[in-house]
């Protein structure tokens, strides 16, 4: 599948729902940048400050914010449904 999209995943250890992001990503072979907020402040700014996310997994589609688990919004951003 070629992609164009960029794919960013704001994440944290110990965050179910981060993984089972990840692993939906990898399953449709999505490329995509991991920062873990939990160890990086400019990342966990960047979430909270920018994107006015406050929980994990945040994932931004090309600037299009998805904040929380919402498989959904994933599959209307990345044109998968």
């Amino acid at each position: 599948m070629s992609q164009s999209k960029r794919v960013e995943v704001y994440t944290q250890p110990d965050c179910p729902p981060c993984q089972i992001v990840k692993q939906y990503l990898d399953h449709h072979k999505i490329d995509y940048l991991v920062f873990d907020v939990s160890e990086d402040a400019n990342a966990r700014n960047k979430m909270v400050n920018e994107f006015k996310s406050y929980s994990t997994p945040t994932v931004t589609v090309d600037g299009e914010i998805v904040a929380g688990f919402d498989l959904q919004k994933l599959d209307k951003l990345l044109g998968l449904s």
